[in-house]
């Protein structure tokens, strides 16, 4: 009986070892985290699936609109990375980059330059533009190409055909993927997404902002590995309305995908 017993138990053990670790790559609303960050938001979204704080990784993103971060309150709340704007269109510096760029290293907060893309501008002159601003750091995380429609910029309101948009797309991309040797991230909207068919734009991971539903209600089964999932976050030691993004995966997914793209 007590050895039955002790067979039970191991049995037992066993089953609560097993953890399922989702891939980076596949959309998923599954739980993959028991202990996440909950930051508060100023207009939250109510979550009826896939909800943002059942994922183990947070993240932010920066520009100059965040004059003051306090990064080490911003790291102990739970903020795992951040994606630091460094230039747009073919001329425009974010006059904070270097400041976020050098205090999320000094802190230890993985993080990543993004360019936000102008249709105005010659897409090899933007990527010229970037990396004349973004040193080579192998430490950092892959670069970022943000697409998004920009209805009230004062010069370009550019929307061209879904065609030239990925064939401009791909112009950038692979320039810059030649010079830092990591494959860059595309982060986009819904309406850029489905406007210019990237359903059909494979080959690089997705940053995707879904502040009204997860990425999995909205953008299908397209593979995302970043998701942004509100705009009016709260998130201690930055002031203001916060962009809070997840990893779509486990904490040991994280770790792995780290050290496959940060050296």
């Amino acid at each position: 009986m007590r050895r039955l017993a002790a067979i039970l138990m191991l049995t037992l053990l066993g089953a609560c070892s097993t953890v399922e670790d989702l891939s980076p790559l596949a959309p998923s609303s599954q739980t993959v985290a028991a202990r996440a960050p909950r930051f508060e938001d100023s207009k939250p979204h109510e979550w009826d699936s896939g909800a943002p704080w059942n994922y183990a990784i947070h993240g932010t993103d920066v520009s100059k609109y965040q004059t003051s971060v306090d990064w080490p309150t911003a790291k102990a709340s739970g903020i795992s990375f951040a994606f630091v704007k460094a230039t747009e269109g073919g001329d425009r510096f974010d006059e904070y980059f270097n400041e976020h760029w050098a205090r999320t290293k000094a802190v230890g907060i993985p993080r990543a330059a993004y360019h936000f893309f102008y249709f105005c501008t010659p897409a090899a002159t933007q990527a010229r533009w970037f990396i004349a601003n973004v040193p080579r750091d192998a430490s950092a995380m892959p670069p970022v190409l943000d697409m998004e429609w920009n209805p009230k910029s004062p010069t370009c309101r550019l929307r061209p055909d879904p065609a030239t948009v990925r064939s401009e797309m791909s112009t950038f991309l692979e320039i810059v993927e030649r010079h830092y040797g990591k494959k860059p991230i595309i982060y986009t909207s819904l309406d850029f997404f489905d406007d210019n068919q990237l359903a059909t734009f494979r080959g690089y991971p997705y940053w995707l902002r879904s502040v009204a539903g997860h990425p999995r209600q909205k953008y299908g089964s397209h593979p995302f590995t970043f998701w942004q999932y509100t705009g009016t976050g709260i998130v201690p030691g930055m002031t203001g309305k916060s962009d809070i993004n997840v990893f779509n995966g486990s904490e040991a997914a994280w770790n792995k995908w780290l050290r496959q793209n940060t050296r």
